[in-house]
């Protein structure tokens, strides 16, 4: 769904939540949390900047997509169960062979 203030050069910020219901919806990991996501913030220096409005922390989702995609793909390379269905390798068929014998 097109962000409508991108014709106005505004960022598509959205919440902690918003962005884990995202990650999941566009495939980009299988599962993640809003807490998840703070404690990203919190300890990891590449994370991009948010801001704290009210209660809530807003990002920009573009750069946040762009850290999640490269943040997936290292987490799926040390982890089968973080590989989306879209990245998991095709399960080889049985061999087939009869048995002799």
């Amino acid at each position: 769904m097109p962000n409508p203030n991108e014709q106005k050069g505004v960022p598509d910020l959205v919440t902690f939540r918003e962005a884990a219901r995202r990650v999941v919806a566009e495939g980009i990991a299988p599962s993640m949390t809003h807490q998840r996501i703070s404690q990203l913030a919190r300890a990891d220096p590449d994370f991009p900047e948010s801001r704290l409005i009210g209660k809530s922390r807003l990002a920009d989702w573009d750069l946040l997509r762009t850290y999640f995609v490269a943040h997936a793909r290292k987490a799926a390379g040390r982890d089968s169960r973080r590989r989306t269905k879209e990245a998991a390798p095709e399960p080889q068929a049985p061999d087939t062979q009869p048995d002799e014998g």
